[in-house]
Order: structure tokens, then sequence, then C-alpha cells
């Protein structure tokens, strides 16, 4: 019950919003299994982001008014040059108008899509076999122990809700 009580509850901010919505995302997709996580990882391939929508309308403004400059009259200069300026502002501050538009109008940025990514790759696995600095346990090690009469480590004891995994693998894989 508590688990559907959070479910349903929706945060008020946008940024908290996009975080639950993909935690719950990211927590029906894990419970699809690894077929799931492989087809939603080509999704997000393909996935444009805000960025490079901005960046496509923005190219085409560029080739219009270039186009429009030549035939129709010198006036027509306007759209390449708004269009360049805003290529230039997005170049050296990082975000862009035009980006946070298509944002508002439901794209995402390319932050998010890679944080989803690298989220899905956490779940199916991808990184168990790199070392870590925590937890590292040998299989041999406790194979052996648990023949000479010591620990048994159940593999099915600690089945955890994927919603709260979900929460955790993005509050791990969250920059700082």
């Amino acid at each position: 019950m508590s688990q559907q009580l959070s479910l349903n509850a929706r945060p008020t901010t946008l940024s908290a919003c996009r975080t639950h919505d993909m935690e719950c995302r990211l927590a029906k997709i894990a419970d699809g299994g690894p077929t799931a996580i492989a087809d939603r990882l080509d999704q997000l391939d393909r996935e444009w982001s805000a960025g490079r929508v901005a960046k496509a309308v923005l190219a085409v403004v560029i080739l219009l008014g270039t186009v429009l400059t030549l035939t129709a009259g010198g006036w027509w200069v306007i759209l390449p040059t708004a269009a360049g300026l805003f290529l230039l502002q997005s170049l050296f501050t990082h975000t862009s108008w035009m980006s946070r538009v298509f944002q508002e109008s439901g794209y995402r940025a390319k932050a998010e899509i890679e944080h989803e990514k690298f989220a899905l790759r956490t779940f199916r696995g991808d990184f168990r076999h790199l070392p870590t600095v925590h937890d590292i346990e040998d299989k041999d090690d406790i194979s052996r122990l648990e023949g000479e009469g010591g620990i048994v480590v159940e593999e099915y004891a600690h089945k955890v809700d994927s919603l709260a995994a979900a929460k955790e693998v993005i509050h791990a894989t969250t920059p700082r």
C-alpha cells in the first residue's frame, strides 16, 4: 500500500517531477527484465535531446535565410545572423534559450538522457565486473567458507523492490 501511495504522490518542482517520472519508468523497465532494458536503451540511443533539436532548427533557419537572402533580397540576412548568434550564445554559456524552449515543450536535456542510460546499464549489470572500493565479495571464498560450515549466502533473501532500486540507482548516478 505504501509503495502505491509513493507512486501516485507527484512532486511539485519540474526537476523533482522528472526524477519521479524516471524512477517510475526505471522501476517498470527493471520489472520487464533484460529485454525491456535493452529495448529502452535502443530507444534512448535514437532519442533527440532539446539541444540537438535546437541545433537542427537553427541549421534550417541559417540555410533558409541564406537561400532567401540570395533569391528574395538582402534583408533576409537577418535570419542566418540571428541563428548564428543563438549558436554562439549556446557555445559560450553551455545552455541556450532555444534548448530551454524545447525542454519546456517536452524534449529532454542530453544529460537527462545519458543519466537514464547509465542507470539502465547499472540495472543490467554492465559495471559488476569493475573493481569497487566497497562491498567486494569473492564468490570462491564464500563458497569455500560455506563448504566448511560457515555462513550461507542466500541469493534471493534480499530481493529489492524495483522502485526502491530505481531511486537508489538514480541517486547514485546523479552527477554531483
